[in-house]
């Protein structure tokens, strides 16, 4: 951040499941507590995103870094059993989160099962899923039906449009990923609302909903999900939406 910005860390227990664990291949179902650290700086160009956890590897003047601080970082959250994710995007700075297995308490199981068994179902409603990930639109595509939805899937934002004006009747509520090739997540929402101005649109970034890959989405985004996310996480989402007048 050179010329200043926000930094903002949060802690919170969490449980992953199965669809968390099928958008992240890194994670597994379970308990754990997750530290959040987001900023608001110039973000991570892609082509180096993959190479911020390698010793010594920096974009630092040669006096200035010496490319081991994350490498360290990864070093310890893996000897934890700990998974740590990064999502950057140029320009609308950068999250990190750490997950730490959470210690096993006796009655963890049946809450699990508890909530497992309390998530709200859908009643038949058409769900536009749009993401450029092929085990993402397979997961959430499973998990959706599972809980008694209907689902159209899309590749891109230029189909989901398309999709859309076909089956504008019936499609209930668009969840639609913000970074995506040939039309991202805002051009994609707009491109929709010019369609029908009063559709429900779920918007999914690895960004915080508070940065400005959610402002870019205008008064259209109903609801924001902060990706991976769990399932529950998902068709709470849904029902909100749902439900609004």
């Amino acid at each position: 951040m050179p010329n200043g910005g926000t930094l903002k860390i949060s802690v919170e227990n969490c449980e992953l499941d199965e669809q968390y664990s099928a958008m992240n291949l890194q994670a597994k179902p379970g308990r754990y507590t997750c530290i959040t650290v987001t900023d608001s700086g110039t973000g991570i160009p892609p082509e180096i995103l993959d190479k911020i956890f390698e010793p010594f590897f920096t974009t630092k003047p040669l006096s200035k870094g010496t490319g081991l601080g994350l490498s360290t970082v990864m070093s310890i959250v893996k000897s934890h059993e700990g998974i740590l994710n990064v999502y950057s995007e140029p320009g609308n700075g950068t999250t990190f989160k750490v997950y730490f297995p959470a210690m096993n308490a006796g009655s963890a199981g049946g809450a699990v099962l508890d909530e497992q068994e309390t998530l709200p179902r859908g009643n038949g409603e058409t769900i536009l899923l749009t993401d450029d990930e092929a085990s993402i639109l397979t997961i959430t595509s499973q998990t959706l039906q599972t809980f008694g939805y209907r689902v159209l899937t899309a590749t891109d934002g230029a189909t989901a449009v398309a999709i859309y004006a076909q089956h504008l009747s019936k499609i209930a509520v668009v969840v639609t990923d913000m970074n995506m090739p040939i039309m991202d997540g805002p051009s994609t929402i707009h491109a929709l609302m010019r369609i029908n101005p009063s559709i429900k649109i779920i918007a999914a970034s690895g960004l915080n909903a508070n940065n400005e890959v959610a402002k870019m989405a205008g008064v259209g985004v109903k609801h924001f999900l902060t990706k991976p996310y769990t399932a529950g996480t998902l068709l709470k989402a849904l029902r909100v939406v749902l439900d609004e007048s």
